[in-house]
């Protein structure tokens, strides 16, 4: 019995077509535009398409992007993407045979991944814009706040001093190796899957180099097999992604601790605080919390978009194309958000010098100086020291008085542990166990002394400027080979009348 159904389904339709040509039209009428000028270029100048016959296609090309409105056009199941769009309207203007004659050498399977790589550049350079900037801030902030006493936790426990200057330059470091890592995957964005056709090259003589070359790829993607079988490139960048957005959601994550009401050593202005619609007395730091949702959205997304390829073939397949694709660049809107609201948030801390006085009278966070302090000085194992120090920060909590406060406790304890008397003086004693004594002695490499955070802020300011370099590289490198397709595109129009 002959099946006399029409193409398409309804059903089919409007659950995957429709859905697919919306996304289609709103993301990749541009790379698409490009790939044809491209392509028609490389084919005349190869001499596989005459230049009589590549001179009508363009002049073609150029009538339906001025006359065609793409935005406007509703999906009725006649043609299934942009592509087919301007295929169809090549045929009204041209005849199938002239205009049949642009698809020479290529197919659906090398273009799509060669817009949905050329879609994913222009995204991960916004992203990297973004995470530089970010870098900025937090240097910036670093520097101002580099002799800004804070208490460090360890285990959700007061450790020891350190300087705001300092844990910034911490979350800096993770934050460069982030874009690093980003970089990289940026890199596997840049070979151009064109001329790989449906899975084998053609057997046209095809330029393959001036293909990446017109469309601003650094090279072509080598073999053809994995220009439309691996999806590394997608792996490989949201993997990266999802590392940024996890690292800086530990970062949001301190931040929430820090402004607690009982730890309170975070300051967040009124700028970034509502008031609660009840409780009149509270300020509540609702960006921190968003922050830590936006992340914690971004790493979802991102880990949709990797388990999605997990057990599929190695082969072109519908799993990495147009929707999985379009579902991916939420991870960039949310995460755009994160580096955006931080880089405007961070600035803006402060920390409330009084409660980390407090806090590190309390918790007698400076105590392993004292113990360094008398391995130097008295000449003891750091053993002996500790007992020291341990039983002197005992007597001090015990009586609810600060460290400085200690000396007598100090004494009596060295005396019973030691036998001796310590050479420590009262003087001596409290600037050991003074917080700003602390840092200032930890000015070895990557402490937070105020020679080693200069060093380090100095040499994370040095990386971030060779970051914009590589990026200011790329975007020229792509507007060089955007100028050079116009030109050569027009030349070609220009060879015959319109």
């Amino acid at each position: 019995m002959k099946d006399t159904t029409k193409f398409p389904n309804e059903t089919y339709k409007d659950t995957v077509l429709a859905p697919r040509c919306e996304g289609a039209k709103a993301h990749y009428v541009q790379p698409i535009r490009a790939i044809n000028q491209a392509h028609l270029v490389m084919l005349a100048e190869t001499k596989i398409v005459d230049e009589e016959t590549a001179a009508k296609i363009a002049n073609a090309l150029l009538h339906i992007d001025q006359n065609v409105d793409v935005d406007g056009l509703q999906y009725t199941g006649e043609f299934e993407d942009y592509f087919f769009l301007v295929e169809a309207e090549l045929k009204s203007r041209l005849g199938p045979d002239i205009a049949g004659a642009l698809h020479t050498a290529r197919s659906r399977n090398d273009m799509d991944h060669t817009v949905f790589k050329l879609v994913l550049q222009q995204r991960t350079d916004a992203l990297l814009a973004l995470a530089q900037n970010l870098a900025d801030q937090m240097v910036s902030t670093a520097q101002r706040e580099s002799d800004t006493l804070i208490v460090a936790y360890t285990h959700g426990q007061p450790a020891q001093p350190s300087t705001f200057g300092h844990y910034l330059g911490a979350a800096t470091e993770v934050l460069l190796r982030d874009i690093e890592r980003l970089e990289l995957a940026r890199k596997s964005l840049d070979k151009c899957p064109m001329g790989a056709a449906a899975i084998t090259t053609s057997g046209f003589p095809i330029d393959r180099h001036r293909m990446a070359n017109l469309l601003g790829f650094g090279a072509p993607q080598e073999n053809a097999y994995g220009c439309i079988a691996s999806v590394d490139y997608v792996t490989g960048l949201y993997s990266a992604m999802k590392l940024l957005f996890l690292h800086l959601g530990r970062l949001v994550q301190d931040f929430q601790f820090w402004s607690a009401f009982e730890v309170g050593q975070l300051y967040v202005p009124n700028s970034f605080v509502q008031i609660s619609s009840i409780m009149p007395q509270k300020r509540n730091p609702v960006p921190i919390e968003h922050l830590r949702l936006l992340s914690s959205l971004s790493v979802g997304r991102c880990d949709m978009m990797v388990n999605n390829m997990h057990n599929t073939p190695f082969t072109d397949m519908n799993d990495s194309e147009g929707e999985v694709q379009q579902a991916g660049y939420a991870a960039f809107e949310s995460g755009g958000r994160v580096l955006q609201l931080l880089s405007a948030f961070v600035p803006a801390l402060s920390i409330n010098a009084d409660k980390v006085r407090q806090n590190t009278d309390a918790s007698c966070i400076t105590i392993t100086e004292l113990a360094d302090t008398l391995v130097r000085k008295d000449g003891l194992s750091f053993r002996q020291a500790h007992e020291v120090a341990a039983q002197t920060a005992k007597s001090v909590i015990a009586k609810n008085v600060g460290l400085a406060q200690g000396y007598e406790d100090f004494l009596v304890h060295f005396g019973e542990s030691i036998g001796q008397k310590s050479c420590l003086d009262l003087e001596m004693y409290q600037r050991a166990v003074a917080a700003e004594h602390f840092v200032k002695v930890r000015d070895r490499f990557g402490g937070p002394g105020p020679d080693a955070l200069r060093a380090s802020l100095d040499g994370y300011q040095k990386q971030i400027k060779l970051f914009k370099e590589n990026l200011a590289a790329n975007l020229k490198k792509q507007q060089v080979a955007d100028d050079e397709r116009e030109k050569s595109f027009n030349q070609l129009a220009s060879k015959r009348g319109n």
